[in-house]
C-alpha cells in the first residue's frame, strides 16, 4: 500500500502495524515514492545479505589443492 506523507504522519501507528503484518509500506511525497517502512526483521535480512557476508559464508578454500603447472606451454606454429 502507498501512503501519502501527510496521511502517514497522521496514522504512523497504522503504517508501522501494516509494515509488521502485511509487509513493506511505501510513503509518497508529491506523488512519488520517497521512503519504504519495513519491519526490523525484514531490514536485518536485507542488510545482512551483503557481499561481505556472502564471502564469509563461502566454503573454506584453504583445503583446495591449487598449484600451477610449471611445465612450459606448448609450441604453436604461426
Amino acid at each position: 500500500m502507498a501512503w501519502q506523507l501527510q496521511e502517514a504522519k497522521q496514522r504512523f501507528s497504522e503504517v508501522v502495524r501494516r509494515a509488521l503484518t502485511s509487509g513493506p509500506q511505501v510513503v509518497t511525497r508529491h506523488g512519488r515514492a520517497a521512503v519504504v517502512v519495513v519491519s526490523a526483521e525484514d531490514f536485518g535480512r536485507l542488510r545482512g545479505a551483503g557481499f561481505k557476508q556472502f564471502l564469509r559464508s563461502a566454503p573454506d578454500i584453504s583445503r583446495l589443492d591449487i598449484r600451477r603447472d610449471r611445465r612450459p606451454g606448448r609450441r604453436v606454429a604461426l
